[in-house]
């Protein structure tokens, strides 16, 4: 088996196939030390035998699954990898990064915020699954929200997983599923950034967005990221940086 440098060769144990372009990939053999949060690259040879690689957000947290990482990804029928990794199937090998990266971790969460807000668009909701089921450092903020903007109601995945957090933290942990292109009884419809910049999800939470409470996690589409922060600046939050602190934190892929 060819090596590339800065990969392992890695085995696919387990494929979950959501919709016809989203699935699930749990992957044994790579030996990854991460963070709950962080995402590590995966990547196939091409035609001519060079490695095509891309980032992707790790769904389990650490320990959970012993030497399994999983990744929810959806495939782009223009795209180079994501076509070759749908096509995989349970025995096949796919090449994992040798390090794991990322800012969407414990550590990065203030002590100090009340509530944590997560959002996610798609595939974006996998490091947000991962930090929540790490039972070593788990958010311990009073409040947490997790938003999953999705355009169908098919795309809302990991619903056992989802039901199973709720009731693990008691009363601290809301799921908001946000669908933008059919209505669904008893689930919001729209964008992200519009939920918010029309005051949608403080109304429904009873919370609201603060300089002081809140901290703010985003994850998915690039334009749901700028036009999120951009809202969220202009309510007086501000973004993230280590030797600074601040309320807005991000991770984007593309």
């Amino acid at each position: 088996m060819k090596k590339f440098a800065g990969f392992t060769a890695a085995t696919v144990e387990q494929r979950t196939d959501w919709t016809q372009d989203l699935f699930s990939l749990r992957i044994g053999g790579a030996h990854l030390s991460f963070k709950a949060g962080q995402f590590t690259k995966l990547a196939l040879p091409n035609e001519n035998g060079d490695l095509i690689s891309r980032a992707y957000s790790i769904v389990n947290a650490p320990l959970t699954s012993h030497d399994l990482i999983e990744f929810l990804l959806v495939s782009n029928r223009n795209g180079k990898l994501s076509p070759k990794l749908q096509g995989l199937k349970v025995g096949d090998t796919v090449y994992v990064g040798d390090k794991a990266n990322g800012d969407l971790v414990f550590d990065t969460i203030p002590k100090s915020a009340r509530d944590l807000w997560l959002f996610s668009t798609g595939t974006g909701i996998g490091p947000f699954l991962s930090l929540l089921d790490d039972m070593s450092f788990r958010p311990a903020n009073e409040c947490i929200i997790l938003v999953h903007a999705v355009r169908h109601k098919g795309d809302l995945v990991y619903r056992y997983l989802i039901d199973q957090l709720v009731t693990q933290y008691e009363g601290r942990l809301t799921y908001v599923p946000v669908v933008s292109r059919e209505k669904i009884p008893g689930v919001l419809q729209g964008r992200i950034p519009d939920l918010i910049e029309d005051g949608t999800f403080e109304k429904q939470l009873q919370l609201e967005f603060s300089q002081d409470k809140s901290f703010v996690m985003l994850c998915g589409n690039p334009e749901m990221i700028k036009d999120t922060q951009s809202v969220l600046l202009a309510k007086g939050l501000e973004k993230y940086r280590r030797a600074t602190g601040g309320n807005i934190v991000y991770e984007r892929y593309w």
